[in-house]
């Protein structure tokens, strides 16, 4: 069909990888540049010729389950082999499961579209056996690039006819069809268009792999997929998930151990009289501040072996600490009494830097804004007020 012998073995069919080409046929790989009539050499023969024959397989659904389709399972396989850039292992396993990744017509559009055959892939696709509607929107995303590319190389009067007597009468994206209009007055229109002229040849075959059917092109980068959604619902049905590392492990399945959970006490803090209301960590992990009943909060130091140790107590309150809050570069430490004061703490000193308070009112609530120069107090009459530098809430 078109030209391709369809009596080929796949092994004898180029098989162009989609991450190897680009724009300048010079960046093709050298059997990428062969005719469609050029055999490259059968890989098949190097692994012996009984890697060649055909396995047969009567079962079409494989899987404890049932539902896998065979044909799908080895095409998803043969992908992944090829972007991998395995192109040797892809044609072997086509060639022994007799199961190829697409039909010679496929292998003859893609080539035809990586080239830059634009005139014939837009033949080809027609061959295809697409519905009208995916025609013409593939016609549309060929025929654009074929019109970008004439702009490019200076044939402004090919480009016009190819838009007027070639895209136009598609009636498809008829405002990227005045897009396209506006390029030939301005060609620094390309790149908002989307046309940046590197590997741009890659990314049309991408798009046109997202319009047509995935049993027709399979998808890049499908079995990557598909075990990563594996994987996320490994994660997700992990009980005890308290995972540190960046990957996951694909030779068994996820499951985290109850030892990874915090389960012992390692260490009793005591320095309190009275409940402890409120902890919270500084942003560095370097400190820990306690607010209590007993009107006092503490700033924890975190020694090198994990335990904790007081740095410093903080008084000053005359009702229950309710709360503390870190300034941002962990410096200053804000706390707030009950219905009372909001007091601003030097962390290295632990000397009381100032003191909020609104007259006949209480306080209930504090932070610091990201800049780390305001902070915002939560007041008993329902509302909030906002302190900077050098002047008062309100």
């Amino acid at each position: 069909m078109g030209g391709l012998d369809e009596e080929e073995p796949p092994s004898k069919r180029i098989k162009p990888s989609s991450l190897q080409f680009c724009t300048n046929s010079n960046f093709f790989p050298q059997t990428h540049n062969l005719p469609l009539s050029t055999k490259p050499p059968n890989p098949s023969l190097e692994f012996g010729a009984s890697m060649a024959r055909p396995v047969p397989h009567p079962q079409a659904l494989i899987g404890s389950k049932g539902f896998i389709k065979r044909d799908e399972f080895v095409r998803i396989i043969t992908k992944a082999l090829y972007s991998l850039g395995y192109e040797r292992s892809g044609s072997i396993l086509e060639e022994e499961s007799g199961i190829q990744l697409h039909e010679p017509v496929i292998d003859l559009f893609r080539k035809q579209v990586l080239n830059g055959d634009w005139d014939g892939s837009i033949q080809t696709l027609h061959k295809i056996g697409l519905e009208q509607n995916i025609v013409k929107s593939a016609a549309f995303v060929i025929l654009e690039h074929k019109f970008f590319e004439l702009l490019e190389n200076g044939n402004i009067l090919d480009a016009l006819k190819t838009l007027q007597a070639e895209i136009s009468p598609l009636e498809v994206k008829k405002e990227r069809v005045h897009a396209l209009t506006g390029c030939i007055l301005c060609p620094a229109r390309f790149a908002e268009l989307g046309f940046l002229g590197e590997n741009c040849r890659v990314r049309v075959l991408e798009e046109l792999q997202n319009i047509f059917p995935p049993s027709i092109m399979v998808p890049e980068r499908r079995l990557e997929q598909l075990v990563e959604q594996a994987l996320n619902v490994q994660k997700d049905a992990c009980y005890f998930h308290n995972f540190k590392g960046k990957t996951l492990s694909l030779y068994m399945d996820h499951r985290c151990g109850k030892e990874q959970i915090p389960s012992r006490t390692t260490q009793v803090l005591d320095a309190h009289q009275d409940e402890v209301w409120y902890i919270q960590f500084s942003n560095n992990g370097k400190y820990l501040a306690s607010a209590s009943h007993d009107t006092t909060a503490i700033i924890w130091e975190v020694n090198a072996d994990g335990q904790l140790s007081v740095k410093h107590k903080l008084t000053g309150h005359t009702q229950p600490v309710l709360m503390v809050s870190w300034s941002p570069d962990d410096q200053q430490i804000l706390t707030c009494g009950m219905e009372e004061s909001v007091r601003l703490w030097d962390t290295c000193s632990g000397r009381c830097l100032r003191v909020y308070e609104k007259a006949g009112l209480g306080l209930t609530s504090c932070g610091f804004f990201p800049n780390g120069k305001d902070i915002i107090t939560g007041i008993s009459d329902k509302s909030f007020s906002v302190w900077g530098p050098g002047w008062q809430g309100d």
